[in-house]
């Protein structure tokens, strides 16, 4: 029996950076002979003994932002505060339809995150009423009737 070899593949067998060929894929009647069963060498977790140096046990920031674009209409702010492990803060944004929502949430480790939604409608802005003052309507005059002269034959 006369064996070809389609391709010899490699595997990553874990994430130390072990890896092992596949055996190749020999050709039998025709039909790839089905690949073997590979099983991974377990991965063994390292353990880190050096502590985070920036790690902030306290966390603690303020900020906010607002964009009002006359040229896009785009128009959301947002402003959030952290103290620890408890964070409030807001935002808004324009929708589609013109209304706007507003979002005023909280989060903490005893209650976890609630927010509050809200929604104003959108600002309509009306025209002037415009008068209704028809000009008047033009009659034609009658079409006169003349007399229908018949050719004799």
């Amino acid at each position: 029996m006369k064996v070809i070899i389609i391709a010899s593949i490699l595997v990553a067998v874990n994430a130390g950076g072990l890896i092992a060929p596949l055996a190749p894929a020999p050709l039998l009647r025709g039909h790839l002979a089905p690949a073997p069963i590979l099983r991974a060498a377990p991965i063994v977790a390292k353990s880190v003994a050096v502590a985070d140096a920036d790690f902030d046990p306290n966390p603690q920031y303020s900020y906010h932002y607002d964009i009002q674009d006359a040229l896009t209409g785009d128009s959301k702010n947002h402003f959030e505060t952290r103290n620890g492990d408890a964070v409030q803060g807001s935002y808004s944004l324009s929708e589609a339809d013109g209304s706007r929502r507003i979002v005023e949430y909280t989060a903490d480790p005893i209650n976890g995150f609630n927010a509050v939604v809200h929604k104003e409608p959108a600002q309509v802005a009306y025209a002037a009423p415009v008068a209704k003052v028809a000009a008047p309507l033009a009659y034609a005059a009658p079409i006169a009737k003349a007399p229908l002269l018949h050719a004799i034959h």
